[in-house]
């Protein structure tokens, strides 16, 4: 079976410019292409597709997800492993949704404040293997220390500013200001600011390699669709990072 462009198109809630793209880069190529010009697709296409739309989902720019696509990796063992990341992401947005729905009664009724509640979802150790595998054991340690010990409205306060961090950057990066100039620094100072208020990071320890630690940082944002899609994707992180590495060459 086959369909037409304007049919996937339709399916997959995008648009057939988008898909002559796609096919324009070698990323998804039609299945056939009929007598009269138009391009087909088949069971095969449509695979490939929902894939690129989940890889890009995840934050990968377009020549990564032909990258990973092209791997070779059986379309099945691919999408299970696409599946496992949406279900745990599932689970995820589920318990925080409940927690910011217990706020929001809690505080209509007048009620006492449940941390134990609020904070279900937020989950800080989610790197812990990848912070004590660079940073050393100590690192975190002192940084989940740190989180446990603040006061339910110092956590409240905190992911706000993470939040407020994160838009300001999409935003940033969304104008096409360039990541050397005045403002995109002045972000970078924010971010640097806020990564040394953090105990058990290079840049809040004595004598830490805080330029190095900046790099590295910028450098991840990129490389892990994990934390990409909090800067609006790869171009926002690439962004972000290009402005921290700027900022770290001229300040740190």
């Amino acid at each position: 079976m086959e369909w037409s462009i304007q049919q996937i198109a339709k399916f997959a809630g995008t648009t057939s410019r988008t898909l002559r793209h796609y096919d324009d880069i070698g990323l998804l190529p039609p299945s056939r292409v009929a007598a009269n010009g138009y391009r087909q697709y088949d069971q095969a296409a449509l695979v490939r597709l929902q894939r690129i739309l989940l890889l890009r989902d995840l934050g990968l720019g377009l020549p990564q997800i032909g990258e990973v696509i092209d791997r070779g990796e059986r379309e099945e063992i691919a999408l299970a492993g696409h599946l496992s990341w949406l279900r745990e992401e599932q689970t995820r947005l589920a318990r925080q949704i409940a927690s910011v729905e217990s706020t929001i009664t809690a505080l209509k009724g007048g009620e006492r404040l449940m941390a134990e509640k609020m904070f279900d979802g937020f989950d800080h150790t989610e790197y812990k293997d990848e912070v004590q595998e660079r940073w050393g054991a100590q690192a975190y340690t002192d940084s989940d220390r740190w989180w446990r010990n603040m006061a339910d409205d110092e956590k409240l306060e905190w992911l706000q500013l993470v939040e407020e961090l994160s838009r300001d950057w999409t935003a940033a990066a969304q104008t096409g200001m360039a990541p050397d100039g005045p403002e995109a620094r002045a972000l970078a100072k924010r971010h640097v600011d806020w990564l040394t208020g953090i105990p058990g990071t290079p840049s809040a320890v004595p004598g830490g390699d805080t330029k190095a630690y900046v790099g590295w940082l910028g450098e991840m944002y990129v490389a892990d669709p994990r934390f990409s899609k909090n800067y609006g994707g790869q171009a926002g992180a690439e962004f972000v990072r290009d402005a921290l590495r700027a900022y770290a060459d001229a300040e740190l």
